[in-house]
């Protein structure tokens, strides 16, 4: 049997039957030895990875007859075909009143988040060591391929389709500037004169400068992310020991969790007290559009800073119209003739008005447009059909309307403007009064996989950020663009997520006994209250609301939920003990005697009921609070809902004595009939004089017998299109 050229799939094994031991590699060459006719070779050139330092499992290149002949063996618990991610990018941290370093360099220096992403550039002035101390002593991890320093403490790579495009470096190096900007936004070293080409020039800094980075690349220029390079950098990462692993990637579309490398690395990685932060990802404002929607994850939103890149067109009658882009290009106030795209197709190329409209790439007509700014109808591209054809310039006069947020670099002097002869000037900051607004491409819920588990979990800057970049990577992502910064400014919740991340990271460094789930609870109860005038989907753009980095650190009670929580939670959605192992890895999880029901008894921070059209609200939660704060306190509880909901809460007074006690309280939701309802939103508050926990309640409706208890829910995808089988990296 040849299995070189066949698909990688991966598998998960009773913890029972395997160990964490020197002989897991051994152990799974003898099977592989064992599935191919006994040939040595072609287990050998079959095993990719041997997970064995965190979870038992391990990824193999086999035939789909050797596949189902694998997954009927005893020992076997999931075989999981090696989808692929995508990656879903500071001003930002001033704009949350936050100044970075606040704790002492040694708490903060002994953190360490791991960023699973397209590798580093460690020779950024982010990453340098001056003054830091060696790594902590609890540190495992390795380099390879890079020289690390003590910042960046640990740097490692995967690529288990042994591919490696002419642009990338077969090593944690990052070609495509994506990892090197996460890493900075949530770890950067203070870098003073930062600026993208005299754009935005500040001092830029992580939100945790003194924190240590450790990368892990799984993702690859023209290649994007595969779950099994996932799945073996989520091993290498909890046994390496970071404390928290940012994930700017995600899938378009939402597989049931035991699909998801994703959900399944983060749920073990919760069981050894890492919490996982992500990406919500990038298909809004489309609703139900939210990837990384496992409960033991901090899925983020993207939202707006009060600081927006403008770029202003000047026609030649003295007209000027403010447009958005990050452009660094100067005409020096020269006006040039201006070309509608349509009036100069390449017809003979084979194209005609549809494609030269919009500026694609080979349908302008080199002839007309040369030396000319060229006006285009949309931004379907980067403008590279505009520098192809040798244009000046290109202004979009129709951009999509909630795209219209988002300033993006060009190859060439470029802006989107809403409306003879004209001009661009060189891009310039103004203050955005409206700011924090979810952004227009943030990907939205509900929740399509469990309605009743709010998502996205929390929102953060993720517009127009500043921050590190790869020298080799473009700029603007145009093959045409030969600029090299050091720093670049990009959008989308690819920078959320390190902004949560360092957040996290922040309130371990002061907590580092807290739990995941404490830590993500007490995120989401002391995050800013956004204002739903400024989004339509209210709690469905932005969760809980916009992240908190100093509230976060003393929340007074915390939501925690274990290991045991999570699995119960998963029964009650439908997963029995087969199915649950495959998320587990673990042979003695079971569902015995749990009934599948809704989500309301998971200790979560938030509170969903989604009401099938034609029924009426009956919902009840329990939740148990735990005291972090003062030994003595009491809480007492106020609720904010519209009048058509009724909501009762149980106690209505929490006293504690001791820090670490726990109280339990009931909230009852009732109401008539409802359908077609769009979210209704309210609020349910513990308060002591001191401390505000704060949690969303909401209610919806949602189609008849769309509830359902079974862990394949989604069929198919609400707003744009994609392959289920690819990964975002959430630019």
């Amino acid at each position: 049997m040849q299995c070189l050229n066949n698909s990688i799939f991966y598998y998960f094994f009773s913890v029972l039957q395997f160990y964490f031991t020197k002989r897991a590699i051994n152990d799974d060459f003898d099977l592989l030895f064992g599935l191919l006719d006994g040939s040595a070779s072609l287990a050998k050139e079959s095993l990719v990875y041997s997970y064995g330092r965190s979870f038992n499992g391990f990824a193999a290149k086999l035939s789909p007859p050797e596949v189902d002949t694998f997954s009927k063996m005893e020992r076997v618990i999931s075989v999981i075909p090696n989808h692929k991610l995508h990656l879903h990018t500071t001003h930002s941290w001033e704009f949350m009143d936050f100044s970075p370093g606040k704790i002492r360099p040694q708490e903060e220096g002994n953190i360490v988040i791991g960023f699973l992403d397209s590798g580093i550039w460690p020779e950024s002035e982010s990453f340098n060591d001056e003054g830091m101390s060696p790594p902590p002593a609890k540190w495992k991890g390795k380099c390879h391929n890079i020289t690390c320093n003590n910042k960046i403490i640990g740097a490692r790579y995967y690529n288990s389709e042994g591919l490696y495009p002419t642009t990338e470096f077969k090593s944690p190096r990052d070609a495509i500037g994506h990892g090197t900007h996460t890493s900075s936004t949530a770890a950067g070293r203070e870098v003073d004169g930062a600026s993208f080409l005299g754009l935005a020039k500040g001092t830029a800094t992580g939100g945790v400068p003194n924190a240590r980075i450790a990368v892990y690349k799984v993702c690859w220029d023209m290649l994007g992310c595969s779950n099994a390079d996932i799945l073996a950098a989520f091993d290498d990462a909890i046994a390496d020991g970071v404390d928290i692993l940012s994930m700017s990637l995600g899938s378009d579309d939402p597989q049931p969790f035991f699909d998801d490398a994703l959900a399944i690395g983060a749920f073990h990685a919760m069981k050894h007290g890492v919490l996982s932060s992500a990406s919500a990802g990038n298909s809004g404002p489309s609703p139900a559009t939210a990837s990384n929607l496992a409960p033991w994850m901090l899925t983020v939103a993207a939202s707006s800073m009060d600081r927006k890149f403008i770029s202003q067109v000047v026609l030649g009658n003295g007209e000027i119209y403010p447009g958005i882009a990050v452009n660094s290009f100067k005409l020096n106030g020269t006006s040039f003739p201006l070309v509608w795209a349509g009036d100069v197709a390449n017809y003979s190329g084979g194209n005609g008005l549809l494609n030269a409209k919009n500026c694609l790439p080979g349908s302008l007509n080199s002839n007309k447009i040369a030396g000319k700014i060229v006006l285009c109808n949309s931004v379907l591209g980067d403008y590279t059909g505009v520098v192809m054809a040798n244009g000046l310039g290109a202004i979009v006069s129709f951009p999509i309307p909630f795209l219209i947020d988002i300033a993006l670099s060009y190859p060439l002097p470029a802006t989107q403007v809403k409306t003879g002869d004209g001009t661009i000037l060189v891009g310039e900051t103004w203050k955005d009064i409206m700011a924090p607004y979810v952004a227009s491409f943030s990907s939205r819920g509900p929740n399509r996989l469990n309605p009743e588990i709010l998502k996205p979990d929390i929102t953060a800057p993720g517009l127009d950020i500043l921050a590190a970049w790869s020298p080799v990577a473009s700029p603007s992502g145009s093959p045409f663009d030969t600029r090299k910064v050091k720093f670049n400014v990009i959008s989308g919740t690819s920078m959320s997520c390190p902004h949560a991340s360092a957040v996290a990271a922040y309130v371990k460094a002061l907590h580092p006994n807290w739990s995941p789930a404490a830590i993500k609870s007490a995120i989401m109860t002391t995050a800013n209250v956004m204002d739903p005038r400024k989004n339509d989907d209210h709690e469905f753009a932005y969760g809980a609301g916009h992240v908190n980095p100093l509230a976060a650190t003393n929340p007074g009670l915390v939501y925690n939920a274990s290991e045991a929580d999570y699995i119960h939670f998963l029964c009650k959605q439908g997963y029995n003990t087969s199915t649950l192992k495959q998320i587990t890895g673990e042979s003695n999880a079971s569902c015995d005697g749990i009934v599948p029901g809704r989500a309301w008894d998971l200790n979560y921070p938030t509170f969903g009921v989604a009401v099938e059209d034609g029924q009426s609200v009956n919902a009840t939660f329990t939740r148990t609070v735990t005291n972090v704060a003062s030994a003595n306190s009491t809480y007492r509880v106020t609720v904010q809902m519209p009048s058509s909901v009724n909501v009762e809460v149980h106690p209505k007074e929490l006293s504690f004595s001791t820090v670490g006690e726990k109280k339990t309280f009931t909230v009852k939701v009732s109401g008539p009939k409802m359908v077609e309802q769009p979210i209704q939103s309210g609020t349910i508050v513990w308060k002591d004089g001191v401390h505000v926990v704060r949690s969303p309640l909401i209610v919806y409706t949602i189609t008849p017998n769309s509830m359902t208890t079974s862990p394949f829910r989604p069929t198919e995808r609400i707003g744009f299109g994609a392959n289920s089988n690819n990964w975002n990296m959430h630019f």
